[in-house]
């Protein structure tokens, strides 16, 4: 049985942060013409946030782009996983949440941002992690 929480455990950390990597590749043109890009993200951006100053919009992009690089990352390679984790609930909440207020509890709920955040929150309350960056340095 522990075998297969543990490959769940590295199962849900590879898709966190593909679902983060994915989101990040999108904007920045990686997917080619799947690619969502930059000026729509930004667009995107303004409406999520539509309760903030649009002077905060160019920032809010920028800063949450860095966050689900390092987050994705950071999970990908499996270092200081349930401080990334954490980091993770918290980012996707805040989206979630600022879904909620500019297009109603519907637009999260489709996207499932609250069922992410829930992955993140469960992968943080593990004590072990197969096949990661902290487990090599605990060894």
């Amino acid at each position: 049985m522990k075998a297969r929480q543990n490959i769940a455990v590295f199962l849900l950390r590879i898709a966190l942060a593909a679902g983060f990597l994915s989101a990040v590749s999108s904007r920045l043109n990686l997917w080619g013409s799947k690619s969502s890009g930059w000026s729509k993200f930004v667009r995107y951006t303004a409406e999520v946030n539509s309760f903030l100053p649009y002077s905060w919009v160019s920032s809010i992009a920028v800063l949450s782009t860095l966050a689900e690089s390092s987050i994705g990352i950071l999970l990908l390679v499996g270092y200081q996983i349930r401080k990334t984790a954490l980091c993770a609930v918290i980012l996707t909440v805040l989206f979630g949440i600022a879904m909620s207020i500019s297009f109603g509890c519907k637009e999260p709920l489709d996207y499932s941002v609250f069922v992410f955040s829930a992955g993140a929150f469960l992968l943080s309350t593990f004590s072990y992690y197969i096949w990661s960056l902290d487990q090599l340095l605990h060894q």
